[in-house]
């Protein structure tokens, strides 16, 4: 064989055990847990939901000893002291469906829901913190009541109100980040948020 060919045939062995080396590098990598080629999976993204946003300004923003839990209790609408010309005042009623006492205290969050699906319609009402507010303690089957004032959306021009016939009131216990439905279709609501319709007094005893 003559030098040429013996120094070719060496840099080919040359060339094939360094090709080996990495390949096995690459291979030993892989099989310790090193890079892969294969695409990682995100995260998903955090669903922050779609709820209505919850009315505040309650009196007590933590429960109140032996706080009614609130799927305990009923709300519905009954009779009210009138009203004024272009409102009228109905009473909301929160009955104690528990076998258990226990007890309310302060200006329950209440809004119009409506679409059939519970999206609150306009602003939330505002509380008439001139009434007192004392704990009112419910025994099963006793109820608390608060006054709510409901201004008629008629009062408005169609433009500043947009009026949308109403399914009934979300309703959040004084302290409470559970709300309850309590259905009355016979309110209309403004659905904008520079027009407020509804006033609620503090919770007391009958």
């Amino acid at each position: 064989m003559s030098a040429t060919s013996s120094a070719a045939l060496a840099r080919a062995v040359v060339t094939l055990a360094l090709s080996a080396a990495v390949v096995f590098g690459i291979a030993g990598c892989t099989a310790a847990g090193g890079p892969s080629t294969s695409p990682s999976s995100s995260e998903s993204p955090t669903d922050t939901g779609s709820a209505s946003p919850r009315p505040t300004g309650t009196s007590t923003a933590q429960p109140v000893e032996g706080q009614c839990a609130t799927s305990s209790l009923k709300g519905t609408i009954g009779q009210g002291g009138g009203g004024a010309a272009g409102s009228v005042e109905v009473t909301l009623v929160l009955t104690n469906h528990g076998s258990a006492q226990c007890s309310l205290q302060g200006w329950p969050g209440v809004s119009f829901v409506g679409g059939g699906n519970g999206t609150q319609l306009g602003k939330p009402a505002d509380f008439d913190r001139s009434t007192p507010h004392a704990t009112v303690v419910l025994r099963p089957g006793g109820t608390a009541q608060a006054a709510l004032k409901i201004v008629q959306a008629m009062n408005y021009p169609e433009g500043d109100c947009k009026p949308q016939k109403a399914d009934g009131f979300r309703v959040y216990p004084p302290g409470s980040t559970e709300s309850l439905f309590v259905r009355d279709d016979t309110v209309t609501a403004c659905t904008t948020t520079t027009v407020t319709l509804l006033t609620v007094g503090a919770l007391a005893a009958p």
